[in-house]
């Protein structure tokens, strides 16, 4: 997966407080990386617009911390497809390396620039994928690269035609050196490195990385140290339910931090924050044991120790890290109903220099680009300074919602059109990817349930057992229950905001839809073979049949964390969280949409509940949509998915009214 991504992880987001639309922005930007300088003078970013698709030409531009005008760097490209992404500063905040796609070319380019932004100068050309660079301390630049790739890195991303001798050749992501025009790799053949780090005194890296196919082995990445002579040594081997990510070495180099927990996918992050003492025989410490809340990213740049940004219940938290507690100190609290997130991947507030910056969004705006100062021990707020008003927004209202299932507290937003005459409205609930992940603040005007909210519907967001933000207790609540447990917390946030709804527009039990894409998509599928509640479902790229995607997907270990055990060694609750063992109980219209070369929830796994569907002789609608991968990253596509899910519960909601 590349650094900056544009795509959602089917993570459809509300909030209630607004952002203000601020003077001199440039229209509907969303920021896809916010990088700040060592020092804290500078803050780099990157933007598109979002109505202009995920192939919208991007915008880098440089910010004083200070004040001032933001610089746009002039880039080598324009238009559609001219994508700058991963900006990375030196250590004395003098220099910016970024990542450059130019418009139909195979090659990505390397390119640096000052603090200025004036004048970028290419470094490197590359038949290839580049990602992530980063300079030592003794200003050595680093990239993680693949050479002749044969589809783009992530499993989001759609798989490469399946023709002729399959797996003889697997693409392979290394760390190289750059020099003098030229990649040096360094890390092992055959390992494939996810994310790294430099050790200070420049001698290696600290990085999470596992043999084999990269979009398949992730789940099971070991985190090594790899010497620039070539040498490789594994420090952790984690266990079978947890997955690690974003590993920081320590400014003294003496230990690394990293986040560890039962995590769905690479760039899904949550888990608990710990702490490796890189001496051989060491142990990992945790540093949040029992923390209600899910650490999302590291930082050694914030203060004197490590501090996390973290997911706490409906709020995000900048928190120090600097002994181990189930309570940490917040350094920032971001208000309720508004999240941090940058291009949809990352959820965090980078720091340096007593300064920290992030991305900020809500419900109704689109991102800003927002600054807090440090002030004695803690941080001010984080205060916005650059943001827009998205064209053809919803109005909306929203709110952070909590209820009780089987003795846990869930927390979910609802959505409520404003204004409309009094009466009755329909509700969607939709349930995010993952599962672990989580529905947070984020704006919904180019999203699928943007014609659902225009149309006068309520959307329910609930973040079941399984999600982000309760603790890894919580996110393991599904270990073996992928469906029973997770509806059960669905249904009764039903309840919730059936209670919870604008007297003038209570919520329509008669006209309940679900929809859900990725584990949302399997859970749309999942609903209706245990409940006849929703009037219509809508299931994108879901799973029916847990045994057979085993044979079909390309990210072979995903399944085994959250099953505990291979289905070639006990496929009995594969087979017990299946809906396509439960197809007669299925009695409510289900549109089914996917795209052709998805490796995360294959196609055929869709054609066999639709196929299910029509032997029973049940409503269903079901469609493939070509080329496309788990990411359904062509435009057109994604915009008649959304056009056909709204027409899907028109149709049915219209029908329950006679």
């Amino acid at each position: 997966m590349t650094a900056r991504s544009r795509l959602s992880l089917a993570l459809l987001l509300g909030c209630g407080v607004s952002l203000p639309a601020l003077a001199g922005a440039a229209p509907q930007s969303t920021f896809d990386a916010v990088s700040l300088s060592p020092d804290g003078a500078t803050v780099a970013t990157i933007t598109h617009d979002p109505a202009q698709g995920h192939e919208a030409e991007t915008a880098l531009s440089l910010r004083p911390v200070s004040g001032g005008p933001a610089m746009r760097v002039a880039l080598p490209c324009s238009g559609e497809g001219c994508e700058a992404s991963a900006p990375a500063w030196s250590a004395d905040g003098k220099h910016l390396a970024f990542v450059l796609q130019v418009p139909n070319s195979e090659e990505q380019s390397l390119w640096e620039t000052d603090a200025t932004g004036a004048a970028p100068q290419k470094l490197l050309g590359f038949a290839g994928l580049l990602d992530k660079p980063l300079f030592s301390r003794q200003g050595a630049l680093s990239v993680l690269a693949v050479a002749h790739p044969h589809k783009k890195t992530g499993a989001t991303a759609a798989a490469a035609a399946m023709t002729g001798e399959v797996g003889d050749v697997v693409d392979e992501q290394r760390i190289a050196l750059v020099q003098n025009g030229a990649l040096h790799f360094i890390s092992p053949e055959g390992l494939y490195v996810y994310e790294y780090d430099w050790r200070p005194d420049g001698s290696g890296f600290v990085a999470t990385a596992a043999p084999g196919d990269g979009d398949a082995n992730w789940w099971v990445a070991k985190l090594h140290a790899l010497g620039t002579d070539g040498s490789d040594r594994v420090l952790f081997t984690p266990g079978v339910s947890q997955q690690l990510a974003d590993p920081v070495v320590s400014p003294d180099g003496k230990s690394v931090a990293f986040i560890g927990g039962l995590m769905s996918d690479f760039g899904s992050t949550g888990g608990d924050a710990f702490r490796l003492d890189l001496s051989d025989g060491a142990r990992p410490v945790d540093l949040t044991p029992g923390a209600k809340l899910s650490v999302t990213a590291l930082s050694f740049g914030c203060g004197p120790g490590l501090s996390a940004t973290v997911l706490r219940d409906d709020r995000f938290e900048l928190t120090t890290l600097d002994r181990p507690s189930a309570d940490p100190h917040a350094l920032i609290s971001v208000p309720v109903g508004q999240s941090v997130s940058l291009g949809g991947w990352k959820q965090a507030i980078a720091c340096g220099g007593g300064h920290a910056a992030t991305a900020l969004e809500d419900f109704t705006h689109a991102s800003a680009l927002a600054l807090s100062h440090r002030d004695g021990p803690s941080f001010g707020p984080l205060t916005p300074i650059e943001a827009v008003q998205p064209a053809d927004q919803p109005a909306i209202t929203a709110r952070s919602l909590h209820w009780r299932s089987d003795g846990r507290t869930v927390q979910g937003w609802l959505l409520e059109p404003t204004g409309g005459a009094p009466g009755k409205r329909p509700l969607i609930v939709n349930v995010h990817g993952g599962p672990s992940a989580a529905s947070m603040p984020h704006p919904v005007g180019h999203g699928t349930m943007a014609p659902l909210l225009a149309a006068g519907y309520d959307v329910l967001l609930p973040n079941a057992r399984g999600s982000f933000g309760q603790g890894e207790a919580f996110t393991y609540a599904n270990f073996r229950d992928q469906g029973h447990g997770p509806l059960r917390d669905i249904l009764a946030g039903v309840d919730a905001a059936e209670k919870a709804a604008d007297p003038a527009h209570p919520i329509d039990d008669k006209r309940l839809g679900l929809f859900g894409y990725s584990y949302g998509g399997y859970m749309a599928m999942w609903a209706p073979t245990e409940t006849d509640r929703f009037r219509a479902i809508v299931a994108g790229a879901g799973v029916s049949d847990w045994l057979s995607i085993e044979g079909e997907e390309g990210i072979a270990t995903s399944d085994i964390p959250f099953f505990g055990v291979s289905v070639y060694d006990d496929a009995k609750p594969y087979l017990d969280a299946s809906p396509i063992l439960r197809m007669k109980k299925v009695h409510t219209p289900v549109f089914v949409f996917v795209g052709d070369r998805d490796i995360e929830c294959p196609m055929p796994q869709s054609q066999e509940y639709a196929q299910a569907l029509r032997m029973l002789h049940k409503p269903v609608e079901f469609v493939v949509y070509a080329g496309q991968g788990h990411g359904m990253a062509n435009d057109a596509d994604r915009k008649d998915s959304q056009k056909r899910t709204a027409d899907w519960f028109a149709k049915w909601f219209a029908s329950a009214e006679r």
